[in-house]
């Protein structure tokens, strides 16, 4: 697997408040369940070498079937690095039966001031084959949105 998809976005708010969210527990839950989804961590320990466990959940699994069960994606989570206010690296292993969504998907959330604000970019590795390239992109997009919205709310 080699395939990388990616997608940034300038979110107002200061690197520390985005960083803050990123590695906060009900944060997260909040928002990274791309449109469609809602999320629930089930595991956490926000440290280099811990992680979480999130069960995402399609509110409409009749066109989204998961990857874990017909209306759910489970995965895990590690934190392979923490670099405060510039860094987050996971790698994501999803629960799943069909091989096309094995391995392990590396997400870098890179952090830089610009202005009054925080570009957010995130690079998914070695991404698998299963998850289609557009959606992904999208679902990418919808959650820097939707940390945008939840970090300039409680910025302000």
């Amino acid at each position: 697997m080699s395939r990388t998809d990616r997608a940034s976005r300038v979110i107002a708010a200061s690197p520390t408040t985005v960083y803050a969210a990123l590695l906060d527990r009900e944060s997260l839950e909040a928002w990274l369940p791309p449109d469609g989804m809602r999320g629930r961590v089930e595991r956490w320990d926000p440290r280099p070498g811990g992680g979480f466990r999130m069960a995402l959940t399609y509110l409409d699994a009749a066109d989204s079937p998961g990857k874990t069960s017909d209306a759910t994606d489970v995965v895990d989570v590690s934190f392979a690095a923490l670099v405060p206010r510039e860094r987050v690296v996971q790698r994501a292993v999803f629960e799943a039966d069909d091989p096309s969504f094995a391995g392990t998907m590396t997400m870098t959330w890179d952090l830089a001031a610009v202005g009054d604000g925080t570009e957010v970019t995130v690079t998914a590795t070695d991404v698998p084959p299963g998850i289609d390239q557009a959606d992904h992109e999208a679902g990418i997009a919808s959650s820097l949105a939707n940390l945008a919205s939840h970090v300039e709310t409680t910025a302000n």
